[in-house]
């Protein structure tokens, strides 16, 4: 056993599912290519038939994923889209219900809307995300609780455990976007989830240069989603399994300087007189703060902001910035700018997108690993 439930984070992040190669020696868990899998005999093999429906190498990370995020089972699929689409296409059928919060990532709505609609799920949306507003939206059909924490892009906090007690009082599961947190900022399972879903595209790859995603939950939920990884066939290739367990590896010390980073530019940006208003968990104005400090170790490296003379403001800041680069995603360990409306959440119609606030002068930024210094006087320019 390279790992156990006992060891710290990091530890588990660098050892779980990674031992040495047992003909080798071989430290790092070798990228296993192959398709197929030669047979002793018909069903005499050694795990392994074909690679869509197993891989040493995707293993290996299942195994990891499921250490992190402290579940029984991992999944690794090809995106995050593909890991949604897994959860809602295993778990549910025509006539179910999803509620999910208004502030969503676009991608998301957008697979509820213009996919799982016309196969007959049917998605309801609350603008209010607290216990109450769940809890209204919830009947006998309710099957799945879809939300993300903080939300992208308006980093909102949602209280993980209280969501997860509307859920199973409705008989529904409570599935956990954790993108934006990470595992290593927060641990949804932990609180009350059933189900953790991720990009790992963003902070788990953290090097903006795989694509992934990720379902953990327990062995028995997840039998399901598995069969569909298999059936569905949307798996990442050996080599991005690589990539994003070795990204995973430096996962703790790359998120504390996220979080350091965002932290003061956050601080830094409300001072700033061009700045209307910033969204940041960690600011004292933020009014989910106080569940933030309970349910994750530290506040994140998002942060999203508007200027005085909204859209035009915005346009031209997006254009002014040299180490922010303006890009979709996040999470890697170089800082990017992003307009939500034109970009991420271009998908949800504009009439909706503004009326929950992703207007045409609302900038993300996804605060990279640079020296914080460099990072300020980026955006004070910018700003100018």
């Amino acid at each position: 056993m390279s790992h156990d439930s006992t060891h710290g984070f990091s530890t588990r992040a660098i050892h779980a599912g990674q031992p040495a190669d047992p003909s080798t020696g071989a430290t790092v868990i070798p990228i296993s290519v192959s398709s197929t899998f030669t047979q002793a005999a018909p069903g005499d093999h050694k795990g392994y038939e074909y690679a869509r429906s197993g891989n040493p190498t995707r293993a290996a990370l299942e195994t990891c994923l499921a250490a992190i995020e402290g579940g029984e089972r991992g999944l690794a699929f090809a995106s995050g889209l593909a890991a949604t689409t897994a959860v809602f296409q295993a778990l549910l059928e025509p006539g179910d219900e999803v509620i999910a919060a208004a502030d969503l990532y676009g991608g998301t709505f957008r697979l509820l809307e213009r996919v799982f609609k016309p196969w007959g799920l049917k998605a309801k949306y609350t603008d209010d995300s607290s216990y109450a507003g769940f809890a209204a939206l919830v009947t006998p059909k309710t099957k799945l609780v879809w939300i993300e924490t903080p939300t992208n892009p308006l980093l909102q906090i949602l209280d993980i455990a209280a969501i997860a007690d509307v859920a199973k009082k409705a008989g529904a599961l409570l599935a956990v976007d954790n993108t934006f947190a990470s595992p290593y900022l927060q641990q949804p399972i932990a609180l009350g989830a059933d189900i953790v879903v991720h990009s790992t595209t963003k902070y788990l790859g953290g090097h903006s240069d795989v694509v992934g995603g990720a379902v953990v939950g327990g062995k028995v939920l997840l039998d399901p989603v598995k069969f569909f990884q298999n059936a569905g066939g949307a798996v990442p290739g050996p080599f991005d399994c690589y990539l994003t367990l070795r990204g995973i590896k430096t996962m703790a010390v790359r998120m504390d300087r996220h979080c350091s980073n965002a932290g003061d530019l956050a601080e830094w940006l409300t001072a700033q007189p061009q700045v209307a208003k910033v969204y940041y968990p960690g600011l004292p104005s933020h009014r989910g703060r106080a569940i933030a400090a309970r349910q994750m170790k530290s506040f994140g490296g998002m942060i999203s902001l508007q200027l005085h003379g909204g859209a035009e403001a915005a346009r031209r800041f997006l254009t002014r910035t040299r180490l922010f680069s303006l890009a979709e995603s996040l999470g890697g360990v170089e800082s990017l700018v992003n307009h939500p409306a034109t970009m991420t959440h271009a998908s949800i119609p504009k009439a909706i997108r503004e009326a929950r606030g992703v207007d045409d002068g609302l900038i993300r930024l996804s605060v990279g690993i640079e020296d914080v210094d460099d990072l300020r006087a980026d955006l004070l320019a910018a700003l100018q």
